[in-house]
């Protein structure tokens, strides 16, 4: 064959592969605003994602699980989600493409495959869901970025529902700098949608979605009914409220239901959504914390490896990005040396994950150390962890089991596994896992007793994932899963 033949050939192939792209990216539109239904292909979001990244996500498919999945296979199976009146959910086509190809010879058609593996989702009346009113009090780092997922995943507006932001002030400065803030962000980059300030009102319309700036200084002297919000998710970002009596006092505003803080809190439940949600359910409780980033980071991962292999004691470093609490240039400091300047230096500071990770997972209390080191980078961190085990693994068994529990299991919205022998802070960013796991980084000792781990995080923004999904449950607005 000659060049040009070869070319051409090649070129008819990619072409006829962005159009099947093309296609897939609008059927995953179609279903998410006409049904609900939220595709990720082996955790990898879909709903907004161009053509190449359409095709770029297969070709990681194909590697993590061994399988030549293409767009075509996933395109069918989501032409057959078309025809099926299936409940709200969030599934993975990607597992199903997989299942497809492994069983299709079991089954005549698609059709008859898709009626057996989503039996339990069928009909609309398999799941009704009763929208959460939802009020971020305060709007720094965190609240805006939950802001932006709130709207972004709003969808047919069945889950939640961002319906007011309280600051201190709601002057029209104060909200044209809120929402400059909102619109433009220096790690995540510019918001992808239209926000307009209506100071007559008060309030933000942020794609078309009326969001009110409400001035408050003290949570209990709030009506939110006052505003038309009733039985409310308040998500306290201000970092103030940390004990279950100063959170409480979101509960003695009218129109507030539950109180969820993005921060580690003292006598409420600590969550890492994956992991031990289930022990506090939203019947019994009003006031939930999501711990730290930190601790969404390691948790999951250290519970797998736990479970097992079993921890005789461990020690975590933690290399995080520097934060607000830390001062731009040298200057006074509660804490001796996040008073240097952050962008300029390495800083050794404590961490409370090791401690906090058994509120999670009990059975390590007492098995771990930790501590941190803040370094000159605006967003995206990593944790090591050095650990003694009561099983022997190998370098490949153990990123096996990561990479099995990646897959399939409680931990799939948690934990990504990482193939990339280039994987660096910076490719981290947006990345909507709590952990990412470093598999070419892994070492095991010769005795197999001991082991060092790798794991990435996006700070702000794999936590907010984090936020989103414990949000979701405490507010009884999960959809049916499949994957």
């Amino acid at each position: 064959m000659s060049n040009n033949s070869n070319y051409d050939a090649q070129l008819n192939i990619r072409i006829d592969n962005e159009k099947a792209a093309a296609e897939f990216v609008k059927i995953v539109t179609d279903l998410w605003f006409d049904k609900s239904i939220e595709l990720m292909l082996f955790r990898k979001p879909l709903l907004d994602q161009s053509t190449s990244e359409i095709l770029n996500t297969h070709n990681y498919a194909r590697k993590i699980v061994g399988q030549p999945i293409t767009i075509f296979d996933t395109l069918l199976i989501l032409q057959e989600l078309c025809r099926v009146d299936i409940a709200p959910a969030r599934m993975d086509v990607g597992k199903l493409a997989s299942e497809w190809l492994a069983e299709s010879d079991n089954y005549g058609d698609v059709s008859s495959f898709i009626q057996d593996k989503l039996s339990d989702f069928i009909g609309k009346d398999k799941l009704k869901l009763q929208p959460k009113d939802v009020v971020l009090y305060g709007f720094g780092r965190i609240g805006r970025l939950v802001a932006r997922e709130l709207i972004r995943k709003e969808g047919r507006g069945e889950q939640l529902r961002l319906r007011a932001i309280v600051t201190r002030q709601d002057d029209d400065e104060s909200i044209i700098k809120r929402a400059s803030l909102l619109r433009m962000d220096s790690v995540h980059g510019d918001f992808p949608g239209l926000i307009e300030e209506d100071l007559e009102n008060k309030m933000l319309i942020i794609d078309g979605n009326p969001v009110l700036m409400i001035a408050a200084k003290n949570p209990e002297d709030i009506d939110y009914t006052a505003y038309g919000i009733n039985n409310a998710l308040i998500i306290d970002n201000t970092g103030v409220f940390k004990d279950k009596t100063a959170l409480s006092r979101h509960l003695q505003a009218k129109g507030a239901d539950k109180v969820l803080l993005t921060a580690p809190g003292k006598e409420i439940p600590n969550i890492v959504y994956g992991v031990n949600q289930t022990h506090f359910p939203p019947e019994d409780n009003n006031i939930y914390s999501a711990a730290s980033c930190t601790t969404n980071a390691i948790t999951p991962v250290l519970k797998v490896i736990n479970d097992v292999y079993g921890v005789e004691k461990g020690h975590i470093e933690t290399v995080h990005a520097y934060t607000n609490d830390q001062n731009l240039v040298d200057n006074m400091h509660s804490k001796y040396r996040r008073g240097r300047a952050a962008a300029l230096n390495m800083v050794i500071t404590e961490t409370g994950a090791g401690k906090a990770v058994t509120k999670a997972i009990p059975e390590l209390e007492g098995k771990l150390t930790s501590n941190a080191i803040r370094v000159p980078v605006p967003n995206g961190s990593l944790a090591i962890l050095n650990l003694t085990l009561e099983k022997e693994t190998s370098k490949e068994d153990l990123n096996e089991t990561l990479r099995k529990h990646a897959l399939a299991g409680d931990l799939v919205e948690q934990i990504e596994y990482s193939m990339s022998n280039e994987l660096v802070s910076s490719d981290i960013v947006g990345r909507t896992a709590a952990s990412i796991f470093d598999s070419p980084a892994t070492i095991a000792s010769s005795d197999g007793k001991n082991v060092v781990v790798y794991v990435w995080y996006d700070n702000e923004y794999g936590y907010t994932n984090q936020v989103m999904r414990l949000a979701k449950y405490v507010s009884k607005v999960r959809r049916l899963r499949y994957y």
